[in-house]
């Protein structure tokens, strides 16, 4: 991995020490989401990056002398901000002289509002602070993943309150940690993304097979309670092995194995309607008098068709109960898990017709695999990272992006990408959620900010628990 970070940028940022205005002495910065696929993002991921890129003695000679080499070569001569750097190892002894405000993890803000702010705090280093935008702007993954995971939960959420038959608050929400399982691992383009972005997702569920997520919550926000869970499951190859003429021998082994709790099984290697109506229900008798619950675990198909067959088959074998608003909920020793194809839409979809064909969310697990960690990007809920606002000689100037579009008649108007303008702050709304951005007068603060200091000349402040993190992002 990468650990240099004069190499932890976009190439064309190299040349940006010149380009400043003379008497430039600070440049002030911000991240925000401008819109997207939601209307609101739940903020992670910045504590780890922070850790593990940006604390302590970061620039050492060789670390600069390698960066000139790579950059001159790559560039060109005189693209390069060596006097820079040795000013930044010689005089902070390599710590990097930049404060960082954001809100805590795990906050659920509304979009368009500034969600971290960055500015040098010595004056001879204005040049770095926009040469730390590609590194910080990579919290746009585990943001994003940590948005789509929460509203994957908010629809779950009003599924189980329209057809679970508890409605006990307590039970509902111990129900609900599990209903979305992580299955992103294979997914995802590096080990590193699968941590961080499983990381993510666990902020609102406890159901994860990324098990890289764990060491690094572990290492990152020092929890001390296991933030992840997982149980024993079947693979096609652990089923196939048997052959086709044994595939009951292969289930009824899964049930032997694990005579106790939880335990998955992929019943689509050969054909999930004989599977649900004629091999589970041969075991029946061992599956009901188990202490625990059989997950049927289709893997192929139509998605609703499939699961109308799979779970009409598993009511007339193992039966159930009807809630009072007339849902199916199956016999407590078995339930269903749906993983493949799943994303927001499909869940959306699936969470709809369910109660059309007389069955509560009650009887299903949801899993999601390359959809929540990889299948997401920087546009997903558009974010961006601007200069705000510049002091030029001991003054603070505001400063904008204001582009004027031409859309595809030819015709003029505001881009979506104008930026905000000056110093900024973060109010906190009485309603939950809702934040405004306020744009600060010269020198002034608010006192109520809601953007705390997590940075400062190499050192990290405010580390937050993976559990106060957690509670943060909570429906």
């Amino acid at each position: 991995m990468l650990d240099n970070i004069l190499l932890s940028t976009d190439s064309y940022k190299a040349s940006h020490a010149k380009q400043y205005p003379e008497g430039t002495e600070y440049v002030y910065s911000y991240l925000e989401s401008r819109g997207g696929k939601f209307d609101n993002t739940v903020f992670t991921g910045l504590q780890a990056l922070i850790q593990e890129h940006l604390t302590g003695r970061v620039v050492t000679a060789s670390k600069i002398d390698e960066a000139d080499e790579i950059i001159t070569a790559h560039m060109g001569a005189g693209n390069f901000n060596r006097e820079g750097w040795e000013y930044i190892l010689n005089e902070h002894n390599g710590v990097l002289p930049i404060q960082i405000k954001a809100v805590p993890e795990g906050t659920v803000v509304n979009t368009s509002n500034v969600l971290m702010t960055v500015v040098n705090t010595d004056p001879k280093c204005w040049w770095l602070t926009n040469y730390l935008e590609s590194l910080l702007l990579h919290v746009w993954y585990p943001t994003t993943v940590a948005t789509l995971s929460r509203e994957c939960k908010k629809l779950i959420a009003a599924s189980l309150r329209e057809t679970a038959d508890h409605k006990n608050k307590a039970e509902l929400d111990a129900s609900l940690d599990f209903k979305l399982h992580d299955f992103g691992f294979r997914g995802v383009s590096s080990l590193e993304s699968a941590s961080i972005g499983a990381a993510a997702h666990l902020l609102s569920f406890k159901g994860t097979d990324t098990l890289a997520a764990i060491p690094h919550i572990s290492k990152y926000y020092g929890t001390s309670e296991m933030p992840g869970f997982s149980i024993p499951a079947s693979e096609h190859s652990t089923i196939t092995s048997w052959g086709q003429e044994n595939e009951i021998k292969a289930f009824e082994n899964m049930l032997d194995l694990y005579p106790t709790g939880h335990v998955a099984c992929v019943s689509d290697s050969y054909d999930i309607s004989q599977a649900t109506d004629v091999l589970w229900p041969a075991l029946k008798d061992k599956i009901m008098a188990r202490d625990g619950v059989l997950i049927v675990r289709p893997d192929s198909g139509d998605i609703k068709m499939t699961l109308q067959v799979v779970l009409n088959n598993l009511w007339k074998h193992f039966g159930g109960h009807t809630t009072a608003e007339g849902y199916k909920v199956l016999h407590p020793s078995i339930r269903v898990i749906q993983g493949d194809g799943m994303n927001y839409e499909s869940l959306k979809d699936l969470l709809q017709y369910l109660p059309r064909i007389g069955f509560s969310t009650e009887n299903l697990a949801f899993g999601m695999g390359g959809a929540l960690l990889q299948k997401v990007d920087r546009d997903t809920q558009k974010f961006a990272f601007k200069c705000s606002s510049i002091n030029i000689n001991g003054e603070w100037e505001g400063v904008q992006k204001a582009p004027t579009e031409i859309d595809e008649n030819g015709d003029k108007h505001a881009s979506f990408k104008k930026s905000k303008r000056g110093r900024l702050a973060l109010s906190k709304s009485r309603v939950a959620g809702q934040f405004a951005t306020i744009s600060l007068v010269g020198n002034s603060t608010y006192s109520d900010d809601q953007l705390k200091l997590v940075f400062e000349d190499g050192v990290q402040y405010r580390k937050i628990s993976f559990q106060e993190a957690r509670k943060n992002a909570a429906l």
